[in-house]
């Protein structure tokens, strides 16, 4: 018989497999957010409109498949467990179909949206096969309190840092200006490559991740009996594993992270071009810097968990960050920044974003951490392990900042009148101050909403320690 579910220690290595992991996310989110809508707008060709309709036909698909995955996960009965047999299955597939998204046929506007939509939904349904499994394996590699936000401090490390590097390979090797584009973004060439990198990335990361953590799978926890199941059972018992009042307040935090964070990833480069009229060699820097936050976020985010509890971590670095995150867009308002263009302002924005950043990422980590403290309590009220439920809910709401993230980033760029096809040199004061104007209030406003929800989480420290009972026994 192996011992209790959690009460081994975790070595590094199992904790480097299970967070490397999250570049399969990162990777697949670098490119939505950042390249999608400008490939196929920009250098494909197609309405914009259509590429924004097919994410919402995916999101609208995730909405029933993430649960559904979430659910087949905490109930799969295999030699290898729950989770690793999703796990192993997505590696090859995802990869495939987002090799395929960066290398589509040349076909009519009607042909490619539905070559688009069909892509996203593969995509984003095949990550879920591996993200939700592999992200509820948090709660049951460890039931240590803190050690859970170090797991997750691993995660969110990878999953900025490995998504931030293609952002890097990129711009530094693929979307190099040349006399046919001085713009590189615009070379259709450019993206066989940046495809293949990146379905190379997330194929090795999820293997790695699986692998790495494969030993772990008699520690993990046995499934429920097998029982005959209906589809109505099914939403029926996922809906009541959902109904708790922390995971609400968890969920709705969660929502409102995800559309900030499709704000700020939607309009980044054009505030960095436009609003504060930095160089591309800035812009690279810049860039470069995330990894340096991705390293404070890992850093800082499981010493809070140690000294002040999760809950009480996230409103203190929330109110730091959330603070910190609008001021330079204030007092360029006020006129009390230097003028674009002085190197000085270069270093205090470059300074200000990248603490700034790196709070958010140890915020998000304590986050994920407590979701997993969750799944106690509920299996107390429910009698079931619901990890991949609860996850799989999560996954929705990262799923939507590239939809109501970059719905709510156009609503600010219409508000502000801002034209397109412009330098910076071009676009006019009164626009650039209507940008400021309208996007600070709505980040402030999400960001509030976040605070307030966690607000309503009711675990901490003390109700996690305490014995619950148990859905299912130790793998022998």
């Amino acid at each position: 018989m192996s011992e209790a579910v959690g009460e081994q220690k975790l070595g590094v290595f199992t904790k480097l497999a299970y967070g490397f992991g999250a570049a399969a996310y990162g990777v697949k989110n670098n490119g939505f957010d950042y390249f999608f809508l400008f490939f196929y707008a920009n250098v494909i060709g197609l309405d914009p409109r259509l590429i924004g309709l097919a994410l919402l036909i995916a999101l609208m698909f995730d909405a029933i498949s993430d649960p559904l995955v979430g659910y087949l996960s905490d109930n799969w009965h295999s030699k290898w467990g729950r989770r690793h047999p999703f796990m192993y299955a997505a590696a090859l597939p995802v990869a495939l179909t987002y090799f395929l998204l960066w290398n589509p046929p040349d076909w009519s506007d009607g042909a490619l949206f539905w070559y688009i939509t069909i892509l996203a939904i593969g995509i984003r349904t095949l990550i879920t096969f591996f993200e939700t499994p592999s992200s509820a394996l948090t709660a049951e590699l460890t039931q240590d309190y803190d050690e859970r936000t170090s797991l997750q401090a691993f995660r969110l490390y990878f999953g900025w840092s490995i998504g931030n590097l293609m952002t890097v390979v990129a711009f530094g090797f693929l979307f190099v200006a040349t006399e046919a584009y001085p713009d590189g973004r615009l070379n259709p060439d450019a993206y066989a490559p940046y495809g293949i990198i990146g379905s190379v990335m997330i194929f090795l990361s999820i293997m790695i991740s699986a692998i790495g953590t494969h030993s772990r799978i008699p520690h993990l926890r046995l499934p429920p009996e097998k029982r005959k199941l209906t589809i109505v059972m099914i939403f029926k018992e996922i809906f009541e594993t959902l109904a708790d009042r922390s995971f609400g307040a968890l969920f709705l935090a969660s929502l409102f992270g995800a559309v900030a964070t499709g704000l700020s990833a939607a309009l980044a480069f054009t505030m960095l071009t436009y609003f504060w009229a930095f160089t591309t060699e800035q812009i690279s820097i810049w860039t470069l810097f995330v990894f340096v936050s991705a390293l404070m976020g890992a850093v800082i985010a499981p010493r809070l968990s140690r000294r002040m509890g999760k809950k009480r971590a996230v409103l203190w670095l929330g109110g730091i960050a959330f603070s910190v995150a609008p001021m330079p867009y204030i007092l360029r308002l006020m006129d009390l920044l230097p003028q674009n263009g002085d190197p000085t302002l270069f270093i205090l924005i470059l300074a200000i974003n990248t603490v700034d950043l790196g709070l958010i990422i140890a915020l998000q980590a304590l986050l994920a951490s407590m979701l997993a403290d969750l799944v106690e309590q509920s299996e107390v009220k429910t009698g079931r392990r619901s990890e991949g439920v609860f996850y799989a809910a999560v996954t929705f709401t990262r799923k939507s900042t590239q939809g109501l993230g970059v719905l709510a980033a156009g609503f600010v760029l219409a508000y502000a009148h801002f034209p397109d096809g412009v330098a910076p040199s071009g676009v006019p004061v009164d626009a650039l101050r209507r940008l400021a104007i309208a996007y600070v209030p709505l980040i402030m406003v999400l960001y509030t909403a976040l605070l307030i929800a966690v607000g309503l989480y009711k675990i901490d420290r003390i109700a996690q320690s305490k014995p619950t009972k148990t859905g299912g026994t130790p793998g022998c």
